[in-house]
């Protein structure tokens, strides 16, 4: 119980996150039988048949694993809660009773779109309608005493316009594999097109309106962890914004010339679905904060920016680990031991003692780590960017440094536990931060392997090569939901602030990379040279990095 507590926080988001992407897949489903795969089913023939049926079966697979990832979840709340609170009384309690609402909902949508029956477009809209509304009862919404109808309606109209778009996305992409003739996939295009530009503006709307009321002023938006998600999450909008309207006018010519191209479509759309997965965990991080507006003390002001930010010269001098809060308190336990004849204790224990209060050498510690991890990657980006320009062809060989980059982490990134720190391996575990780097470093091994024995040609196939776009996707969508064991809230912020950027330039990596693998020069040209000059960047905010 007490290893469940320690990493509850970090699961809750990443649960949810994933919780948010099924729900999004099930109101896309629905949004997409309804609008345009059953209404234009004879129009488009045997592709229309077979549109239809795959529509009906990712509409149920998306139901079932909402529901399924809505029981982990309301298992994990219960499980914590249970320590504190009796079994009735959980069985009684608001989201016990709207988690389970979902649950038996998305399951009759399984049924229902599992096997669907003449007629089944309007049980589909009714149980879609049911699922949204437990899903607005223990949304943040709900709980305001203020404003509440007025929040439920806005969120409700947030969640359907992003199922409708971003939900609908992997559906558009079946019907454009499916439906290959021009004037088929004009005709999908078209309507998919007129759906996502009114969920466009209903985002718009809903997002603007839950944020005038939720963050209520400029200072709450730059200086509150909530905030400052919303900006993120905000940009990733954008982003996906941008792939829309390019596909939006290849499809306006496509109308012009039926012998236009669409195979910019097909990859455009395959981004756009990594980018909207992303959103949904930006999403889920903003859940589980408190609104902005409710933070009225010791929020970041802009001076605090200016302060932190201020670029200073990087230090490559580590502080000696003996002069560390951890390594002085573990000498002092050491010595009353000793002196007493007591057991043995360690200063730090996971889920047992609070974090001890840093010193100028942890933080020293820290930004000597990230100094030396900006060297790694500022290294890899100018290698890769010499590689791309063909005046170094042994600067192929960059994903080796992110070997030395995974093995510098690996003995620097955490003081108390081994193979410095008194803690051992698998008892660090229990510490979601030290998991959440552990993580982190296995994915940097695994992108470095694959990409070096691609780029190496010791693996040839073309699936190996998109290893690299999956893990930096992966490794930014699950940094967007990074946490730090700080207690000062400001201090949090302001250790975030430089990691938010990381994650998103990381998502440009990947989409661009994935771009210029599946994508026809020129368009594949032109994406081989926007993901060096991005880790040059990530190498630089990290050589900047600074906690004083």
């Amino acid at each position: 119980m007490s290893l469940l507590a320690d990493i509850f926080g970090y699961l809750t988001v990443v649960l949810h996150g994933f919780s948010l992407v099924a729900e999004t897949l099930t109101l896309g489903g629905i949004a997409f039988l309804l609008l345009l795969a059953l209404p234009f089913a004879a129009a488009l023939g045997e592709g229309g048949a077979a549109l239809r049926r795959r529509s009906f079966a990712l509409l149920a697979w998306s139901a079932f694993a909402a529901a399924l990832l809505e029981a982990a979840e309301l298992a994990l709340n219960a499980t914590v809660l249970a320590s504190s609170l009796d079994f009735a009384r959980i069985l009684g309690a608001g989201f016990f009773e709207a988690g389970l609402a979902k649950i038996l909902v998305c399951l009759a949508l399984f049924v229902a779109a599992l096997r669907p029956k003449p007629g089944a477009e309007w049980l589909l809209l009714v149980l879609g309608a049911g699922m949204m509304a437990a899903s607005l009862a223990a949304s943040h919404a709900a709980a305001r005493l203020e404003d509440r109808t007025l929040l439920l309606g806005l969120t409700l109209l947030h969640r359907v316009a992003a199922g409708l778009w971003i939900g609908g996305i992997p559906y558009f992409l079946i019907g454009l594999h499916l439906c290959p003739r021009p004037p088929d996939r004009l005709r999908i295009g078209r309507r998919f097109s007129a759906m996502a530009m009114g969920a466009v503006a209903a985002l718009l709307v809903g997002g603007l309106g839950l944020a005038f009321i939720l963050i209520g002023s400029f200072p709450a938006l730059y200086g509150t962890a909530y905030g400052m998600m919303v900006l993120t999450k905000s940009l990733l909008f954008l982003g996906l914004l941008f792939l829309g309207f390019l596909n939006n006018r290849l499809i306006r010519r496509l109308a012009r010339d039926p012998a236009t191209p669409t195979h910019r479509l097909l990859r455009f759309c395959e981004v756009e679905i990594g980018i909207g997965v992303a959103v949904l965990l930006a999403a889920a991080s903003i859940t589980s904060l408190p609104p902005a507006i409710d933070l009225v003390q010791d929020r970041v002001t802009l001076e605090d920016y200016a302060e932190r930010l201020a670029p200073r010269w990087p230090s490559f001098e580590s502080p000696a680990f003996s002069s560390l809060a951890i390594a002085q308190r573990q000498a002092e336990l050491d010595r009353t031991a000793a002196a007493t004849q007591a057991p043995h204790h360690e200063a730090f224990v996971p889920g047992g003692t609070a974090p001890l209060p840093r010193n100028a050498a942890d933080i020293a510690w820290s930004e000597y780590n990230h100094h030396w991890a900006g060297v790694f990657v500022l290294a890899i980006g100018l290698l890769a960017l010499a590689e791309r320009a063909g005046i170094a062809p042994w600067a192929r060989h960059w994903p080796l440094l992110l070997l030395g980059l995974a093995f510098f982490l690996f003995f620097r990134s955490e003081a108390e536990s081994w193979p410095i720190g008194e803690l051992g391996f698998f008892e660090s575990l229990r510490n979601p931060e030290f998991v959440q780097h552990k993580f982190f470093m296995l994915l940097i091994v695994l992108f470095g392997l694959f990409e070096w024995a691609v780029r190496t040609e010791r693996l040839k196939g073309k699936g190996y090569a998109l290893v690299f776009p999956l893990l930096v996707a992966g490794g930014a969508a699950f940094l967007l939901g990074h946490s730090h064991m700080l207690t000062n809230v400001k201090a949090l912020l302001l250790a975030e602030v430089t990691h938010l950027p990381i994650a998103l330039l990381g998502v440009a990596i990947a989409a661009a990379r994935w771009l210029e693998l599946r994508l026809e020069p020129p368009g594949s040209r032109i994406a081989a040279w926007v993901w060096p000059p991005c880790f040059v960047l990530v190498g630089i905010i990290l050589l900047l990095y600074r906690e004083s």
